[in-house]
Protein backbone atom coordinates (compact mmCIF):
# COMPACT_ATOMS: atom_id res chain seq x y z
CA UNK A 1 0.00 0.00 0.00
CA UNK A 2 1.14 3.42 -1.04
CA UNK A 3 0.26 6.73 0.34
CA UNK A 4 -1.53 9.20 -2.03
CA UNK A 5 0.33 12.05 -3.38
CA UNK A 6 -2.06 15.13 -3.00
CA UNK A 7 -1.91 15.29 -6.86
CA UNK A 8 -3.23 11.92 -7.11
CA UNK A 9 -6.51 13.04 -4.83
CA UNK A 10 -8.38 14.83 -8.00
CA UNK A 11 -10.15 17.40 -5.34
CA UNK A 12 -12.09 20.70 -6.65
CA UNK A 13 -9.74 24.08 -7.02
CA UNK A 14 -11.73 26.79 -5.40
CA UNK A 15 -13.45 27.99 -8.11
CA UNK A 16 -14.58 24.66 -9.08
CA UNK A 17 -15.75 23.95 -5.14
CA UNK A 18 -17.82 27.56 -5.75
CA UNK A 19 -20.06 26.13 -8.20
CA UNK A 20 -20.24 22.43 -7.40
CA UNK A 21 -23.50 21.32 -6.05
CA UNK A 22 -23.61 21.08 -2.01
CA UNK A 23 -25.82 18.98 0.05
CA UNK A 24 -28.92 20.76 1.60
CA UNK A 25 -27.42 21.51 4.92
CA UNK A 26 -25.72 24.83 6.39
CA UNK A 27 -24.00 25.08 9.96
CA UNK A 28 -24.75 27.85 12.41
CA UNK A 29 -22.25 28.60 14.91
CA UNK A 30 -24.29 29.69 18.22
CA UNK A 31 -21.20 31.93 20.01
CA UNK A 32 -18.26 29.39 19.89
CA UNK A 33 -15.33 31.55 20.93
CA UNK A 34 -12.36 29.22 19.69
CA UNK A 35 -10.88 30.76 16.30
CA UNK A 36 -9.16 26.96 16.13
CA UNK A 37 -13.03 25.38 16.35
CA UNK A 38 -14.44 27.95 14.01
CA UNK A 39 -11.63 27.06 11.47
CA UNK A 40 -11.91 23.48 11.84
CA UNK A 41 -16.08 23.66 11.23
CA UNK A 42 -14.81 25.48 7.79
CA UNK A 43 -12.62 23.04 6.83
CA UNK A 44 -15.40 19.84 7.77
CA UNK A 45 -17.80 22.23 6.19
CA UNK A 46 -15.81 21.92 2.47
CA UNK A 47 -14.83 18.32 2.92
CA UNK A 48 -18.64 17.69 2.74
CA UNK A 49 -20.27 20.18 0.55
CA UNK A 50 -22.50 22.45 3.14
CA UNK A 51 -23.73 25.53 1.88
CA UNK A 52 -23.02 27.85 4.12
CA UNK A 53 -21.99 28.37 7.92
CA UNK A 54 -23.74 31.01 9.79
CA UNK A 55 -21.32 32.83 12.69
CA UNK A 56 -23.55 34.06 15.48
CA UNK A 57 -22.56 36.12 18.23
CA UNK A 58 -18.88 36.16 19.58
CA UNK A 59 -17.93 33.70 16.72
CA UNK A 60 -15.30 35.52 15.20
CA UNK A 61 -15.94 35.65 11.22
CA UNK A 62 -12.65 35.61 8.64
CA UNK A 63 -10.09 36.68 8.16
CA UNK A 64 -8.18 35.72 10.98
CA UNK A 65 -4.62 33.86 11.37
CA UNK A 66 -6.13 31.99 13.90
CA UNK A 67 -8.95 30.96 12.00
CA UNK A 68 -6.63 30.25 8.92
CA UNK A 69 -4.55 27.86 10.98
CA UNK A 70 -7.19 24.96 11.29
CA UNK A 71 -9.27 25.91 7.94
CA UNK A 72 -6.52 26.09 5.42
CA UNK A 73 -8.26 28.00 2.95
CA UNK A 74 -11.49 26.69 3.55
CA UNK A 75 -12.85 29.77 4.99
CA UNK A 76 -11.84 31.47 1.46
CA UNK A 77 -14.43 28.27 -0.01
CA UNK A 78 -17.61 27.71 2.22
CA UNK A 79 -19.96 30.63 1.56
CA UNK A 80 -20.98 32.29 5.42
CA UNK A 81 -22.37 35.29 7.11
CA UNK A 82 -22.12 36.72 9.98
CA UNK A 83 -24.87 37.78 12.28
CA UNK A 84 -24.98 38.94 15.72
CA UNK A 85 -27.93 37.08 16.75
CA UNK A 86 -28.77 33.69 16.60
CA UNK A 87 -32.33 33.96 16.57
CA UNK A 88 -32.18 35.92 13.53
CA UNK A 89 -30.64 33.52 11.37
CA UNK A 90 -32.88 30.42 13.22
CA UNK A 91 -35.90 32.87 12.12
CA UNK A 92 -34.50 33.36 8.58
CA UNK A 93 -33.67 29.58 7.96
CA UNK A 94 -36.96 28.29 9.63
CA UNK A 95 -38.95 30.82 6.94
CA UNK A 96 -36.72 29.75 4.24
CA UNK A 97 -37.84 25.94 4.96
CA UNK A 98 -35.09 24.96 6.77
CA UNK A 99 -35.35 22.30 9.81
CA UNK A 100 -33.49 23.34 12.27
CA UNK A 101 -31.23 20.71 14.78
CA UNK A 102 -29.44 21.48 17.80
CA UNK A 103 -26.19 19.59 18.79
CA UNK A 104 -27.33 19.44 22.48
CA UNK A 105 -27.87 16.42 25.13
CA UNK A 106 -31.77 17.75 25.89
CA UNK A 107 -35.08 15.97 27.22
CA UNK A 108 -36.14 14.07 24.17
CA UNK A 109 -33.39 14.31 21.94
CA UNK A 110 -32.63 12.20 19.21
CA UNK A 111 -29.70 9.57 19.36
CA UNK A 112 -27.18 10.72 16.28
CA UNK A 113 -27.36 6.95 15.20
CA UNK A 114 -31.28 7.01 14.86
CA UNK A 115 -31.54 10.20 13.03
CA UNK A 116 -33.55 9.79 10.00
CA UNK A 117 -33.53 12.98 7.18
CA UNK A 118 -36.29 13.84 5.47
CA UNK A 119 -35.75 15.28 2.06
CA UNK A 120 -35.32 19.00 2.31
CA UNK A 121 -33.29 21.52 3.79
CA UNK A 122 -31.56 21.25 7.23
CA UNK A 123 -29.52 23.86 9.23
CA UNK A 124 -27.21 22.29 11.86
CA UNK A 125 -26.60 24.22 15.21
CA UNK A 126 -23.56 24.12 17.51
CA UNK A 127 -22.78 25.84 20.94
CA UNK A 128 -20.63 27.69 22.84
CA UNK A 129 -17.80 24.85 24.33
CA UNK A 130 -18.64 25.91 27.90
CA UNK A 131 -22.12 26.76 27.76
CA UNK A 132 -23.70 24.49 24.68
CA UNK A 133 -26.52 26.13 22.68
CA UNK A 134 -28.55 28.74 24.14
CA UNK A 135 -31.86 27.24 25.35
CA UNK A 136 -33.77 29.55 23.24
CA UNK A 137 -31.94 28.39 20.06
CA UNK A 138 -33.28 25.14 21.11
CA UNK A 139 -36.48 26.58 22.17
CA UNK A 140 -36.69 27.28 18.57
CA UNK A 141 -35.43 24.19 16.51
CA UNK A 142 -37.40 21.40 15.16
CA UNK A 143 -35.16 18.92 17.35
CA UNK A 144 -31.61 18.13 19.43
CA UNK A 145 -29.59 15.93 18.35
CA UNK A 146 -27.18 14.19 20.75
CA UNK A 147 -23.81 12.32 20.17
CA UNK A 148 -23.67 9.10 22.15
CA UNK A 149 -20.90 8.94 24.77
CA UNK A 150 -19.44 5.77 26.81
CA UNK A 151 -16.64 7.35 28.34
CA UNK A 152 -16.67 9.43 31.84
CA UNK A 153 -16.96 12.58 30.32
CA UNK A 154 -20.18 14.18 29.38
CA UNK A 155 -19.31 16.25 26.46
CA UNK A 156 -16.84 16.44 22.93
CA UNK A 157 -15.09 19.52 21.79
CA UNK A 158 -17.17 21.36 19.00
CA UNK A 159 -15.05 21.09 16.38
CA UNK A 160 -15.17 17.28 17.39
CA UNK A 161 -18.86 17.19 17.39
CA UNK A 162 -19.12 18.86 14.19
CA UNK A 163 -17.43 16.43 12.09
CA UNK A 164 -19.48 14.01 13.94
CA UNK A 165 -22.65 15.25 13.03
CA UNK A 166 -21.72 16.84 9.25
CA UNK A 167 -20.16 13.43 8.30
CA UNK A 168 -23.61 11.42 9.26
CA UNK A 169 -25.82 14.18 7.75
CA UNK A 170 -23.68 13.72 4.43
CA UNK A 171 -24.07 10.21 4.55
CA UNK A 172 -27.74 10.86 4.19
CA UNK A 173 -27.89 13.59 2.17
CA UNK A 174 -25.26 13.57 -0.59
CA UNK A 175 -27.80 11.67 -3.01
CA UNK A 176 -28.93 15.11 -3.38
CA UNK A 177 -25.63 16.33 -4.93
CA UNK A 178 -26.10 17.35 -8.59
Amino acid sequence: MRKLKITELNRLNDREFKTAGKIPLVVVLDNVRSLHNVGSVFRTSDAFRVERIYLCGITAPPPHPEIHKTALGAENTVDWNYSEKTLDVIHELKASGYRIWSVEQAEGSVSLPELELRTGKHAVVLGNEVHGVDQEVINQSDGCIEIPQYGTKHSLNVSVASGIVIWEMFKQLSHTIK
